[in-house]
């Protein structure tokens, strides 16, 4: 009898483990240890929600300046993730055991009491350095924040969507990375006119880029945010994870966690960020402020493979805008309301 689909990515889901676990072995028999990368993430005065990935990597070379040498894409990939890694979480003084995921990433939500704003903890794995990271922590008088996605809406990419993962994942460094025209500023202004505004950058990106992204927002003088973003590979039931159920699903939670924020929601029209939006603005209405939508030029939308549009958004009673880069958002967002004029 023929396997199903699903047997199948099953199967190939196992070897995948199989093959991490296979480079992990020569990795330590090389004399390589675990380390943990820490992403920006985000909280409440009551907990946080810590983001990082263990990961056996070998040495980055550093500049004639001391920094950190800016790496390509495809040698992020390289290093070798640590699954269900058992990692040391320090917050505030306070001491706690998490557990990575089978891709070696951390995403834990623990107690916490800590300050309003960027905060920083630490994380260790097998009595490794500590490696600091922050996490945003949202006021309990906040009532307005930003999410945000990423290709092709602070960031151009000009490429067909088939290739796009693989091209900026494995090709592109942050130097060779364009931003999307005003939308540093837009954000910015954002940020300025609501003080305390949290900042969440929701793509379907591979957390393996995420210091990537990191540098090129510093670099184009982006907010400082959380990233949210995805890992590669196959699940039980499909080839690889669903970039669509990824926001979706860290939408829904975002709503849970701050029921009293409203959210600007920010994405562009060649993936489906307008269908994924105009459905959570339908659903959670109380927690959307406003939808930004940049239109991709027709250049853009061709490579994209068109464009996916929702035409009629009335049912989400939200204020709607559309531009083509961050200026026009910006006019458009102060003639609804959203941003004051002489702001």
């Amino acid at each position: 009898m023929p396997r199903s689909p699903r047997a199948k990515v099953l199967w190939f889901a196992r070897l995948e483990r199989r093959f991490h676990r296979w480079r992990e072995k020569r990795a330590r028999a090389r004399g390589l240890r675990p380390a943990v990368t820490g992403f920006p993430g985000y909280g409440t005065e009551e907990w946080v929600r810590v983001l990082g990935r263990v990961l056996i990597a070998p040495p980055i070379k550093r500049t004639s300046t001391g920094e950190f040498a800016s790496l390509r894409g495809w040698r992020s990939f390289a290093a070798v993730p640590v699954g269900m890694a058992r990692v040391r979480v320090v917050i505030d003084g306070v001491s706690h055991e998490v557990s990575a995921d089978r891709g070696g990433v951390i995403d834990a939500r623990l107690p916490a009491s800590l300050a309003p704003g960027w905060q920083t903890i630490t994380m260790s794995v097998e009595g490794s350095e500590p490696a600091e990271t922050r996490v945003f922590i949202v006021g309990s008088d906040v009532r307005f924040g930003v999410v945000s996605d990423i290709d092709d809406t602070v960031m151009v990419t000009a490429l067909p969507r088939p290739f796009l993962a693989a091209w900026n994942s494995f090709v592109l460094d942050e130097h060779a990375r364009q931003p999307v025209p005003g939308m540093a500023v837009m954000l910015e202004r954002l940020t300025r006119e609501h003080p305390g505004t949290p900042v969440i950058y929701l793509s379907t990106g591979a957390w393996n880029v995420a210091p990537t992204l990191t540098r090129f927002m510093r670099r184009h003088l982006f907010p400082a945010g959380s990233f949210l973003l995805t890992d590669w590979g196959p699940t039980h039931d499909r080839w690889f994870r669903s970039g669509r159920d990824h926001k979706e699903q860290n939408l829904r939670r975002i709503a849970s966690e701050f029921p009293k924020v409203k959210w600007l929601l920010v994405g562009d029209d060649g993936q489906h960020d307008d269908a994924i939006y105009t459905q959570f603005a339908i659903d959670h209405p109380e927690n959307v402020a406003a939808v930004a939508i940049r239109r991709l030029l027709p250049a853009e939308a061709v490579l994209a493979g068109g464009r996916t549009v929702v035409d009629d958004h009335s049912a989400a009673e939200v204020p709607w805008v559309t531009g083509s880069d961050g200026a026009a958002l910006l006019d458009r967002l102060e003639r609804a309301g959203v941003i004051t004029a002489d702001g």
